[in-house]
């Protein structure tokens, strides 16, 4: 059995040499190494709406269309529907977190409704968009915080539709860390 194992033991580190396994003490007793892990908790992130989303005052007229706001608060109107003077603007969030993180920002899938609390009758708000864009990696927190103003288009019908009052209803805009 002797010479039946070293002729083993040669084939097999011939087989090595050839294809440029080291064989060594080490490998056929095995290592052990002490390995380390890290974490880290960053500050929580917060956002906060400093400005609601406002179309401001128009008249739908006669067949109605829709009031715009985009992200940069430039109001326009289409259709039928005549704007007034007075207020109107993108909504805005402030954003804090972890210092040069970043943020993705998501916006509302569909549409959402804003009711008359006088008459129910209803109008949708739909055509999301934000500055900075939304998506992954939207925006960085320079020195822990950034602004995100969200504009939409607000579908308007006729005064029969949408009669005099005032509108108004809720959504989500979700910020998180990547």
């Amino acid at each position: 059995m002797g010479n039946r194992n070293k002729l083993i033991s040669s084939i097999i580190f011939t087989i090595a040499l050839v294809l440029g396994i080291p064989i060594t003490e080490a490998t056929a007793q095995g290592s052990s190494v002490t390995a380390h892990a890290t974490a880290e908790v960053i500050q929580a992130l917060t956002a906060t709406e400093t400005a609601q989303l406002n179309f401001g005052r128009f008249s739908p007229e006669t067949s109605g269309g829709e009031v715009k706001v985009t992200p940069q608060g430039i109001r326009n109107s289409s259709g039928s529907v005549v704007l007034s003077a007075g207020l109107h603007n993108a909504a805005s969030f402030y954003i804090t977190g972890q210092y040069e993180a970043t943020v993705s920002i998501t916006l509302p899938p569909g549409s959402v409704v804003l009711t008359n609390v006088s008459t129910n009758k209803s109008m949708e708000v739909y055509k999301w968009e934000s500055y900075p864009a939304a998506g992954l990696s939207a925006g960085v927190l320079s020195d822990g915080s950034m602004v995100v103003n969200v504009g939409a288009t607000l579908k308007v019908g006729n005064m029969i539709d949408n009669p005099v009052g005032i509108y108004a209803g809720t959504y989500s805009v979700t910020f998180a860390y990547n």
